[in-house]
């Protein structure tokens, strides 16, 4: 049996695509979806979706809410993503280099995705703790 983990490839970058000319964009568009039209065919996209520029980012240590992004000094936000299906994080990225949006500078982060809140390193810390507890309480 082949495991495959899905990984989420998230599309980091600035409003480049404004300075592009109308042929240029029409290009880009039509090549991003035979990029992903190829991506479903070959059953290995989940989901993808654009996202809004516009947000809100809370700071949990000072309550401090932020509703002027993208949030990083360069002004680059992540702008969508796609959910891919791959054997392992390799496959994951050449398949994220193949992305037409790549020769315009945008990054594309590689992430795999958890399956399960167990998989969070939230909750693996807390297993890890508790079975410390148990040793000392032994």
């Amino acid at each position: 049996m082949n495991a495959k983990t899905d990984y989420m490839l998230m599309f980091v970058g600035n409003e480049w695509c404004n300075e592009l000319s109308y042929p240029e964009i029409k290009k880009l568009a039509e090549d991003a979806k035979a990029w992903m039209d190829g991506l479903v065919a070959q059953g290995k996209a989940k989901g993808a979706n654009g996202l809004a520029r516009s947000g809100a980012r809370v700071n949990a240590k000072t309550g401090q809410v932020i509703l002027d992004g993208p949030y990083a000094e360069t002004k680059e936000a992540i702008g969508g993503f796609v959910i891919v299906e791959a054997a392992n994080i390799e496959e994951a990225i050449a398949i994220a280099k193949k992305s037409p949006v790549v020769r315009y500078g945008t990054t594309i982060e590689v992430r795999p995705v958890f399956t399960s809140y167990e998989d969070c390193p939230l909750y693996r810390r807390l297993q890890t703790l508790e079975r410390e507890q148990a040793a000392v309480a032994a």
